[in-house]
């Protein structure tokens, strides 16, 4: 009885060390909930204790974040990884993962995102990828994200974006895309997002209206192009989504011309953004029926009798 005694010690004090806050982190909350080790020179994943929820690893050095390397934190719903030196994520790399909701990766230099790398994170809702090196998105890397609500990949190196990009996550919301390399939308980029309400294509480097992409979008309420070099807007640009959209940038672009019929469909127009563009005339169906906020400096307006409906903004 008393080497039984002893095994049972032995294995108290190891699940008494399990449990304990990782050294050079602090940890806080009901149980250890929140593990904070940020800035704390970290060069591997570090063991927390089973109850984490959050664990706030930023700014720490990972250059490749390891299969498996996160198994054991089956509660965790919110992970920090912001400015950790990031620059491959491999296939597995957040399995056990599946009450996480957040996943912030910002500010680090991730170019390889390896297949399979999301998988088990059926519960994410938040996903931050803003501020890397990604050069492209294949299809079926966000295939596990079913409940993936907002994905921030603005200031990346994405080119172009193929049909199956965004295959699973069907409830995506919130699409912001700014300041990457993009050339070209392709058909059915935006085909598995179609009950996107906010997308942000602004700062990138599309010469013509990705018309037959857009036109996939059923309920898009707000969609910035601003900082495009695009001369046209053709017609119907905007109609598959005309009846919710309400924000509209398209400010400095090299904006020449709206087709007559660029917006047909649009009836819940707010807000349209045009300034410093090279526009001479707005089309005769402009929606001005529930404008609120319209600019147009910086423009090279034809002043005559189509013009005369502007003069109170």
């Amino acid at each position: 009885s008393g080497f039984f005694l002893s095994v049972l010690s032995l294995l108290a004090c190891l699940a008494s060390i399990a449990q304990a806050c990782p050294p050079s982190c602090h940890c806080h909350g009901g149980d250890l909930q929140h593990v904070i080790c940020d800035n704390a020179g970290l060069k591997k994943i570090p063991k927390v204790p089973e109850q984490t929820r959050l664990l706030n690893l930023q700014k720490n050095n990972f250059p490749v974040l390891p299969t498996n390397g996160f198994r054991d934190m089956k509660k965790l719903v919110s992970l920090h990884l912001q400015s950790s030196r990031i620059k491959e994520i491999s296939t597995g790399a957040f399995r056990g993962l599946k009450s996480l909701v957040y996943l912030y990766l910002t500010d680090n230099q991730i170019s390889v995102i390896k297949q399979g790398a999301f998988d088990d994170l059926s519960e994410l809702t938040y996903l931050y990828l803003d501020q890397n090196k990604i050069p492209d998105l294949p299809k079926g890397l966000l295939s596990p994200l079913v409940n993936l609500f907002i994905l921030h990949l603005g200031s990346n190196k994405i080119r172009e974006l193929k049909p199956g990009a965004f295959n699973g996550a069907k409830d995506l919301r919130w699409l912001f895309l700014s300041d990457n390399s993009l050339t070209n939308l392709l058909p059915g980029a935006l085909e598995d997002v179609e009950n996107l309400a906010v997308l942000h294509l602004d700062k990138n480097q599309l010469s013509s209206y990705p018309v037959n992409a857009m036109s996939k979008l059923r309920v898009l309420e707000e969609l910035k192009l601003s900082h495009n070099p695009i001369e046209v807007i053709p017609d119907n640009a905007f109609q598959s989504f005309g009846r919710y959209l309400q924000t509209l940038n398209l400010d400095n672009m090299k904006l020449k011309k709206f087709a007559d019929h660029a917006f047909a469909g649009v009836t819940a127009l707010k807000a349209a953004h045009l300034e410093n563009n090279r526009l001479t005339q707005l089309p005769r169906n402009f929606p001005f029926d529930k404008m609120e906020t319209l600019t147009l400096a910086r423009n090279a307006w034809h002043c005559n009798c189509q013009l005369a409906h502007l003069r109170k903004y």
